[in-house]
């Protein structure tokens, strides 16, 4: 573990068929393993103070989704199985192993589908952060900020309104980039919106360790639906945060690095042996 300032570099991976993925590589660049953290549809800058606290732990790798913050997105990568194998292949490229993949959100989902798909066992633990993918039970909704517009969802998101955004400060490129964000979601995860009706028959194929953290405020994706999620993995902890939304680690960093820590100490045994 380092507890010096950390280092940070942004490249440029690319991969096939005109899919090219912008990473920040944080901590630790000579690491052979390490934390995956996958944004939603906030865009990357939402993880960024997490992914700084964590980079003095662990080397961190932080994607930008193709089409997010105007990096450029091939047409035909359309959808949230898309971007697992993505990032499965930047796993393959940067020869990390036993990697703690993080989702916020859509990013949560994304990481799930990973773990679906990882044959190369490259994954060693999720953690969820207000996480979606499955389908929400019956009476339970996402809130879709597009339809919303900025000042609700950040009422919806934010259990304290000190982080909630206030549009009136906001620059013209800055709303045209979360404009533009919100369309690339749309894209991957619009229709159904966050969702895949048939993933949660297939999460008791994700073996590896799932902890799922819940802001016990989240008006976006909530609580129930998080508890439920949890329940759908076979190997799942849920650790609901209090005083939080839809993003835990913005608003109680501290909290969810606390419950991420406990989480890696406790199942730190090998988890290919599990699998």
């Amino acid at each position: 573990m380092t507890t010096s300032a950390p280092t940070a570099t942004t490249r440029v991976i690319d991969l096939r068929d005109g899919l090219s993925v912008t990473v920040q590589d944080l901590g630790d660049s000579g690491a052979t393993t390490g934390v995956l953290m996958l944004h939603g549809g906030a865009g990357p800058r939402s993880m960024g103070g997490f992914a700084a606290a964590v980079s003095r732990h662990a080397r961190v790798i932080v994607p930008t989704h193709p089409g997010f913050d105007g990096t450029p997105r091939p047409e035909w990568a359309d959808c949230v199985a898309d971007l697992a194998v993505a990032y499965l292949d930047v796993l393959d490229e940067l020869g990390l192993r036993d990697v703690l993949v993080a989702g916020s959100s859509v990013g949560g989902w994304i990481a799930a589908e990973m773990a679906l798909r990882d044959t190369g066992r490259r994954i060693g633990r999720l953690a969820l952060l207000g996480a979606t993918g499955i389908t929400p039970e019956p009476g339970v909704r996402f809130a879709d900020p597009a339809a919303l517009g900025p000042v609700r969802t950040g009422e919806l998101a934010f259990h304290n309104p000190a982080f909630r955004p206030d549009p009136a400060t906001l620059s013209e490129e800055q709303k045209a980039v979360m404009a533009a964000n919100q369309r690339a979601l749309a894209v991957y995860a619009g229709d159904p919106f966050c969702h895949d009706p048939k993933l949660r028959g297939r999460l008791h194929r994700v073996t590896v360790p799932v902890l799922v953290l819940a802001g016990e405020q989240d008006g976006i994706a909530p609580f129930a639906y998080q508890r439920a999620l949890a329940s759908a993995f076979p190997r799942a902890t849920f650790r609901p945060v209090a005083e939080a939304g839809h993003f835990p680690h913005v608003e109680q960093p501290e909290v969810v690095l606390e419950a991420i820590g406990a989480f890696v100490n406790a199942e730190s045994g090998p988890v290919a042996a599990t699998r």
